[in-house]
């Protein structure tokens, strides 16, 4: 008897995800579901496309949605793609429903390990979890570490510095005092020249800015730079990036400063 089996008998390459059927969502994607904790959608390969709460999002190869609980959403991904959808801790949600990450090079070595370790103990994946809530957290956490002046004076000054573009000149003046005390207040109090605070406040929500999903220009907009070019100049100077590793994705490019990469 021939054994032997012909084109028509063989095991269709779709159904060979059927085999462990709780991970096929990995290569096919699914439909619209919730999840009662937040959650990461890592694409490992090939790309991604979602409806989240009836809003459209692509995801290239390494980019990441972090997901907020009970927020429906849906998925398909193109042919030979692969994607990871980890949960996270209860806490460790974004501050938006839907935010989306791009490329984090952090997120991308944790879901390489996810896939080489196949966790599968409430032990196992409690390790992993713990390490992708780690780098979520630290993405809401300022990039600039800026202490923020207790003297109610250089107080009133640095909230409107960041939400404004008034001269230093303009700020004291407004509060009746001079330009002096207040450079000697961020001094002393936040170990900065006020110049250097108040680019580096500005940067923050512009970074933050960016990690929401927004583009460079919409970012520089909303943080009150004339435009993408002195945003990245600014970036440049504080972070020591050179301009043209930032260009086409600052948050890659600083992240992997960040991680000495």
């Amino acid at each position: 008897m021939d054994d032997r089996k012909t084109e028509g008998d063989r095991m269709p390459h779709t159904r060979l995800f059927d085999v462990v059927p709780e991970n096929s969502v990995r290569f096919l994607g699914h439909d619209t579901h919730t999840h009662p904790v937040p959650h990461l959608i890592h694409v490992v390969s090939g790309t991604a496309d979602l409806v989240v709460d009836g809003a459209p999002v692509h995801l290239d190869a390494k980019e990441n949605l972090w997901l907020a609980a009970d927020v429906p959403h849906s998925a398909q991904y193109a042919p030979d793609s692969v994607v990871l959808g980890p949960f996270l801790s209860p806490g460790t949600t974004p501050p938006v429903p839907m935010r989306v990450l791009g490329v984090v090079p952090r997120l991308t070595e944790i879901a390489r390990m996810i896939l080489g370790a196949s966790p599968r103990t409430d032990a196992q994946i409690r390790v992993f979890r713990e390490a992708l809530d780690e780098v979520l957290l630290d993405l809401d956490a300022p990039y600039f570490a800026l202490r923020m002046p207790t003297h109610p004076v250089a107080r009133e000054v640095a909230r409107a510095a960041v939400a404004s573009d008034l001269t230093l000149e303009r700020l004291a003046a407004r509060r009746r005092t001079s330009v002096r005390h207040v450079q000697r207040l961020f001094r002393d109090e936040t170990d900065l020249p006020f110049t250097n605070w108040r680019a580096r406040a500005k940067l923050n929500v512009a970074i933050s800015r960016l990690r929401a999903g927004d583009s460079v220009p919409a970012a520089a907009h909303y943080a009150g730079y004339a435009s993408r070019a002195s945003l990245l100049k600014s970036l440049s100077r504080e972070s020591g990036v050179a301009q043209r590793l930032l260009a086409d994705d600052p948050l890659t490019a600083l992240e992997t400063r960040a991680t000495g990469a």
